[in-house]
């Protein structure tokens, strides 16, 4: 059976409110996940940016998962179209600061699902929905973000990735080298509460998606780009963009790099085959803002 836009469309505009009481809890899983320094966040400190990626998560019960490990798509209580398509990816997200979010202070989230559309591309055909989402505590608008969601057609296998030089950093670039491995790969999926087996399961992620190792989550190489910056100056992230290019995967070492202009530092990690996998952006505020 085909399905074109108009299948979908009438799901723009549909809505879905999520609260969370930000538990500092959350934040410090974060913390000795990411090899953060200093004390571990408490109640009333602001949360880093893009760590609200760690809250209000859906908690499909474990009857409701696929194969896959996503929810089953068609649910009668699901907030996402239905698309036939079976791989599904978080492919890029734009937000923007207020406020930061307090931890120990429960939030809202009110998502609006903004458009749907269906186009042909090299691996097969290609579902795309763009969300809205709006972030309060106490009636105050704190985030406003917009999120990429991407569904395809099972494709051909991936091949491993070729080691390849890199090219040289740009003068006054930062830069730090990570190695995604397995524990990481597992401390990120319970953070997000993400089933998705191509992060864990690698028999699966190879055998039944053509993968060749475990995929490394596009959210998770942003979240390290982002503390890159933090890491690297005291102006504070008052907007962070980020877009998937390619996937990445363990085993590999993963360049992430960034070059400051002005307010807005360019960021991007590149796999061991020198290409590049996810662009970021940030722009920063002035210090103590």
């Amino acid at each position: 059976m085909t399905h074109t836009d108009t299948d979908f469309r009438g799901w723009i505009g549909r809505t879905e409110q999520t609260l969370d009481p930000v538990s500092p809890a959350q934040a410090q899983a974060a913390h000795a996940t990411f090899d953060e320094t200093g004390a571990p966040p408490a109640e009333g400190d602001p949360l880093p940016l893009p760590w609200h990626w760690f809250y209000f998560l859906p908690r499909a019960p474990q009857a409701n998962l696929g194969e896959d490990g996503h929810p089953e798509r068609g649910q009668a209580d699901g907030f996402l179209p239905p698309f036939p398509h079976p791989r599904r990816m978080f492919a890029g997200a734009r937000t923007r600061v207020h406020q930061p979010l307090r931890l120990g202070t429960p939030a809202q989230r009110e998502a609006t699902i903004r458009d749907v559309s269906i186009k042909s591309g090299k691996s097969g055909s290609l579902a795309f929905v763009t969300v809205g989402y709006r972030f309060t505590q106490g009636g105050v608008l704190c985030l406003e973000e917009e999120q990429d969601i991407v569904y395809r057609e099972p494709g051909k296998p991936v091949p491993a990735p070729q080691p390849a030089e890199l090219p040289a950093l740009a003068a006054g670039a930062w830069s730090r080298t990570v190695q995604p491995d397995t524990r990481l790969l597992f401390r990120f999926s319970a953070l997000t509460f993400n089933a998705h087996r191509i992060h864990y399961d690698r028999p699966y992620a190879m055998a039944e998606e053509g993968y060749p190792g475990l995929v490394v989550h596009g959210p998770l190489t942003a979240v390290l780009l982002a503390q890159l910056v933090r890491r690297s100056t005291p102006r504070p992230i008052v907007a962070f963009d980020f877009r998937g290019q390619a996937p990445l995967f363990d085993g590999g070492p993963v360049r992430l790099s960034a070059l400051l202009e002005g307010d807005r530092v360019a960021l991007e990690a590149r796999g061991p085959d020198g290409s590049v996998a996810l662009v970021a952006s940030a722009t920063l505020g002035s210090p103590g803002s």
